[in-house]
């Protein structure tokens, strides 16, 4: 038999616990450690759409990369979002669990899943993180340089994004990448200073763009989900190779419904 807590010990060996920024809150947050779990659903979030997906695939758990709740709860109330979203797992049975900064940071993480999906190597650590060794972000080159537009389409095709945003700051070509998975606009001015020629990222703010600018670094918006929902397909391979290290099988299925949030209407 496997249980939560059998997931939740994959999950540990993958993005362990300790790497988490403090303001964060992963771990087990719907559900009981000695919950029996025969099928679990990957994905960037527990919204609606997921949990109906968890239930239509008869999944017992979602392991998701944010967090279904960060702040504590006083009150449920099922008539709001969140509440309902609470009722509706707990009538099915369905646990979820959450590995966020602490995916982010992980060797094989978020973070690193980006930097292959971009096409970038020799990738090493940019931000330094609270536990030691740990990074935010990351920093790598591409093979060749290459011209604004021409990596800026490179990010796009290799992600689940429409679109991306970008911010010219000079005629440089890009070699030296930084990026941070999310929203890392505030990281901006640290990826200058390492001399990166563009930097990948997500949620960036006109004044964010403006600062780039100043600073003479390229930037490419591809979005929060554009450079996290990669993670989902990944999770799911890396959970159902350490349950099977440990003799537990159990299906692990990876979210494929979702979309992001954002669309664009480009034509007049």
């Amino acid at each position: 038999m496997v249980t939560c807590q059998h997931v939740m010990a994959a999950l540990e060996a993958i993005a362990p616990r300790r790497l988490a920024e403090e303001w964060d809150n992963p771990g087990l947050l719907v559900g009981s450690p000695r919950q029996e779990v025969q099928r679990v659903l990957t994905a960037l979030d527990a919204t609606d759409a997921v949990i109906e997906e968890a239930i239509d695939l008869g999944a017992d758990m979602i392991v998701a990369h944010h967090p279904v709740m960060f702040q504590a709860i006083k009150k449920v109330r099922t008539d709001l979002p969140l509440g309902h979203r609470l009722q509706v797992l707990l009538q099915h049975g369905i646990a979820v669990a959450a590995a966020h900064t602490n995916l982010d940071i992980a060797e094989g993480g978020v973070n690193d899943v980006l930097a292959a999906r971009i096409g970038l190597v020799h990738v090493r650590d940019f931000v330094p993180a609270g536990a030691e060794g740990a990074s935010l972000g990351r920093v790598g080159e591409l093979p060749e340089p290459m011209i604004l537009d021409a990596f800026a389409r490179q990010v796009r095709d290799g992600l689940p994004a429409e679109f991306v945003r970008v911010v010219e700051s000079g005629d440089h070509t890009v070699k030296r990448v930084a990026l941070c998975s999310g929203a890392g606009a505030d990281f901006i001015g640290k990826a200058a200073m390492i001399g990166a020629d563009a930097y990948v990222t997500g949620d960036v703010r006109y004044h964010d763009a403006q600062k780039a600018q100043e600073l003479g670094i390229h930037v490419i918006d591809a979005g929060h989900f554009g450079t996290e929902f990669p993670i989902a397909a990944v999770l799911a391979e890396r959970l159902t190779t350490e349950l099977q290290k440990a003799g537990r099988a159990v299906d692990v299925i990876a979210d494929t419904r979702s979309r992001d949030v954002f669309r664009v209407i480009a034509d007049r």
